[in-house]
């Protein structure tokens, strides 16, 4: 019984390693599309921003992700800026960007150079925890 737990404990830990080497190789990845990537040309410099792929069919996206970055604006208002890209449309900038599932954001600090990522849906209170570390 103990081996097995043991063996579990160790899968465990294997998938969470997994999971943040993929995270750290995502981030890497926007980052060096950043500087030069047409997705980002009307970003306002010294504003945190969120980078939010989704996809027409994507029913978290418009039940979950858009509700929770439509109150975070309301609530930031000019402090955060948020740059929606159909990943189905922009195929070019998903791929660039690393992105593998809609919804997916990412927040970028405030000299455009991104800090975090997350797969699946972020609610607004965890999105606005990290745009408040990416103001600085």
């Amino acid at each position: 019984m103990i081996e097995r737990l043991v063996i579990a404990a160790v899968l465990l830990a294997a998938a969470f390693a997994a999971y943040g080497g993929f995270k750290h190789w995502n981030l890497r990845r926007a980052a060096a599309s950043v500087g030069s990537d047409p997705i980002l040309s009307g970003l306002k410099p010294g504003v945190p921003a969120i980078v939010y792929f989704t996809t027409p069919g994507c029913i978290p996206c418009r039940t979950q992700q858009q509700p929770a970055l439509a109150r975070l604006q309301a609530e930031l208002g000019e402090r955060v800026q948020i740059i929606q890209v159909n990943a189905l449309e922009d195929t070019a900038a998903a791929d660039r960007w690393g992105v593998f599932s809609a919804p997916t954001t990412f927040i970028l600090d405030r000299q455009g150079q991104p800090l975090e990522v997350n797969h699946g849906v972020a609610d607004a209170a965890k999105l606005r925890r990290q745009i408040e570390v990416a103001a600085g």
